[in-house]
């Protein structure tokens, strides 16, 4: 029995898994419930640089296909509201971490969460800046709403300040019914369980089909 030529990694078959559902010929099929057009794209942290180029590659295949990906990072939008509380807030917290991880690290890690988790979590945290944009895109775009996905990703970059489960959790229903796909950095545990960045305790709190 010959084998094939070139094996792909679990990563490579669930992106082509995705692809697969996406531009499926009755409409996108990343879900079993109807109306819930969200998925988790769980990775290794270590695999970050290869989740990216399996990112570029759907990316241009979609785009060729007449499809319009939303790219979302989570490091972006969580860096733009630090730095829309002002220089001398960002000083203050900066500061004072320091001061407090000088006694212990994590007191300084728990200050530091006592200052960031209220910027991001909520219906009104870094959900909102999700969800705003991609309506604003929808909005602009309505004839290619069918054929738009949106990818959310740089979700580490939330790490330890905000539960994922509670990001899509604040997103559902504010997407325009847009796909919306999380890659999420962490370990599978269970048929529905994921633990953020392989540290946290598992969440099993997870609606979306998660791949692979």
């Amino acid at each position: 029995m010959s084998l094939p030529l070139f094996t792909q990694t679990p990563l490579q078959e669930a992106f082509a898994a995705l692809r697969r559902d996406l531009i499926h010929e009755d409409g996108p099929r990343i879900s079993t419930m109807r109306n819930y057009r969200f998925a988790i794209m769980q990775y290794d942290p270590p695999d970050e640089f290869k989740l990216r180029g399996e990112v570029q590659r759907l990316t241009a295949d979609l785009v060729a296909n007449g499809w319009m990906v939303i790219s979302i990072s989570l490091q972006k939008l969580l860096l733009d509201r630090v730095r829309a509380q002002g220089l001398e807030w960002v000083d203050r917290v900066v500061q004072m971490e320091e001061r407090m991880a000088g006694i212990e690290p994590e007191r300084g890690l728990n200050y530091l969460k006592s200052k960031l988790s209220p910027l991001i979590e909520g219906p009104d945290g870094i959900a909102a800046d999700c969800s705003r944009l991609i309506c604003e895109y929808a909005d602009k775009h309505p004839d290619t709403v069918d054929r738009t996905v949106a990818l959310i990703g740089r979700a580490g970059a939330l790490y330890p300040f905000i539960r994922s489960s509670s990001l899509l959790r604040h997103l559902d229903g504010r997407t325009r019914n847009v796909p919306v796909v999380l890659l999420y950095p962490g370990e599978r545990r269970g048929p529905t369980g994921l633990s953020f960045m392989g540290i946290l305790n598992p969440d099993s709190d997870y609606r979306p089909r998660i791949y692979p």
